[in-house]
């Protein structure tokens, strides 16, 4: 099953400084890359488009390999105080830099560069591997290897082929009803509004191999008020609450997302 998750740009509302915002985005990818989640949607809620695209940017980069991203990153503004990132460690960025560990099948994560007219893929063992792909100069790609040391050579897969997993994907949606119309899967929409959520039910969605899709509200709204009257228009939505014992509407979205993660994976696990 693939698990995905929608969050509000404005979920760092909560959050005045810069700094204090990027930290918080950091605990949001690593909750989402310790749980597997596929895709993490980032909709429009509110005039929060900074914060948006700080969470686009800081999502993108720290699932990006670290020896890939001077080649993907300039320098910019949103990367400010990147150096309070904490890393993901997922299997796309713990791989051998030395090229006579890697192994037949062995799955890296390249960028495509242009050497006298050819193209060639970095994967960080300082030795450009020859592409024949899809793809621009500039591209990210999933690779795997054919052959090994000395005479390398790669083919391009979707990440998805990999037996691990190889980190989230980030995509941003113009608001949060147009996200769940267009969704071709269930939802569970995590609300203090929803029934308390039980094991029976999580399972019943972590035994399908349907899509899940969590959304999570911002700090100030929860998906009642952020959807109003439309709510009763999404289809194969289920409204749960997996904090009962939360007196508000609204928790901090780092711990809301980590602990209904958390929740989800024992029942899965269980």
């Amino acid at each position: 099953m693939k698990l995905s998750v929608a969050i509000p740009e404005s979920s760092l509302s909560d959050e005045s400084l810069k700094i204090d915002k990027t930290r918080k985005i950091s605990v949001l990818a690593r909750a989402c890359s310790i749980f597997k989640v596929d895709t993490i949607y980032v909709y429009q809620e509110g005039n929060y488009k900074e914060d948006g695209d700080l969470l686009v940017t800081i999502f993108k980069y720290l699932e990006t390999p670290q020896f890939l991203r001077r080649r993907l990153f300039p320098k910019m503004n949103e990367l400010k105080f990147a150096g309070v990132l904490q890393p993901l460690k997922i299997p796309s960025h713990v791989t051998p830099s030395n090229p006579n560990k890697i192994r037949i099948g062995d799955v890296r994560e390249g960028v495509i560069i242009g050497i006298k007219g050819k193209q060639f893929v970095d994967i960080g063992i300082n030795e450009p591997i020859p592409f024949f792909g899809n793809g621009n100069v500039g591209k990210r790609v999933t690779v795997q290897f054919k052959t090994i040391f000395p005479n390398f050579s790669i083919k391009e897969i979707q990440k998805s082929e990999s037996k691990e997993y190889w980190g989230y994907t980030v995509k941003e949606r113009a608001n949060l009803f147009s996200l769940l119309t267009e969704w071709r899967g269930n939802i569970i929409i995590t609300s203090r509004k929803g029934r308390t959520a039980t094991k029976e039910q999580v399972t019943k969605y972590l035994n399908s191999n349907i899509p899940l899709l969590i959304v999570f509200g911002s700090p100030q709204k929860g998906i009642h008020e952020i959807l109003g009257g439309k709510i009763k228009n999404v289809q194969n939505a289920k409204t749960l609450n997996f904090f009962p014992n939360q007196a508000t509407e609204t928790v901090r979205l780092d711990e809301a997302l980590l602990g209904t993660l958390a929740i989800i994976n024992a029942y899965g696990t269980s």
